[in-house]
């Protein structure tokens, strides 16, 4: 397993978020494979109804795919599902296992956190976050419910400017409207339905890098 001293450099650009509900009947499997196939660099295993055992089966499979894509695997939520597929690390809403608390449990490993609000952040980076996921940027249709209301993406330029952590932007981010968050500081889009939800995921992955790109230029 990559340790924060031997880890894969990350490469935010686009983090990918799992979704078998909103992917066509798509596993969480299928999705990694075509989404890493597409040139994501971070995928995360998100499944709210799902059995530990069934988690666990696709965590195994998904940090095989993205080690030979040399990419991360982050589960949500779970830090026991992280720990036991041996995945680079957990990402952690504000209703979730605190920051401080799972990183003593996942030594050398990322733990990602939510971050809404600069007191948010600053909170985040204190306890021990190695990223943040930061939004609702956009209105978010059809993926996550608790999103709520869109913050912009000059929020990611207030938080840009008081921790120095990498941060995703994430909610209603398409093709379309991923340049301004990317302009306004965030090292990275993290996208559920912009990819998983599309005809052919490993084309809507290669469009959004290549937007990213763009607006780094």
């Amino acid at each position: 397993m990559p340790t924060d001293k031997g880890m894969y450099r990350p490469r935010w650009d686009l983090y990918v978020i799992t979704d078998e509900l909103l992917s066509g009947g798509r596993t969480h499997e299928e999705q990694a494979r075509a989404a890493l196939a597409g040139g994501a660099g971070v995928i995360q295993l998100r499944d709210k109804t799902a059995s530990s055992a069934r988690l666990y089966e696709a965590a195994v499979t998904m940090r095989r795919l993205c080690r030979d894509a040399g990419a991360l695997l982050i589960i949500n939520d779970r830090v026991d599902i992280a720990l036991a597929a041996d995945a680079d690390g957990v990402h952690l809403g504000p209703d979730d296992l605190p920051v401080a608390v799972a990183r003593r449990l996942l030594p050398g490993r990322l733990i990602g956190a939510s971050a809404g609000t600069v007191a948010e952040a600053i909170a985040a980076e204190r306890d021990g976050a190695g990223y943040l996921g930061t939004g609702a940027i956009y209105e978010a249709r059809g993926s996550k419910a608790d999103a709520g209301a869109p913050v912009g993406p000059e929020r990611v330029r207030a938080i840009r400017a008081a921790v120095r952590l990498p941060i995703v932007g994430i909610g209603g981010i398409k093709v379309e409207n991923a340049a301004p968050v990317i302009a306004a500081g965030a090292d990275g889009v993290a996208v559920i339905t912009g990819v998983v939800a599309a005809p052919d995921i490993a084309v809507a992955a290669r469009a959004l890098l290549a937007v990213v790109a763009g607006a780094r230029r």
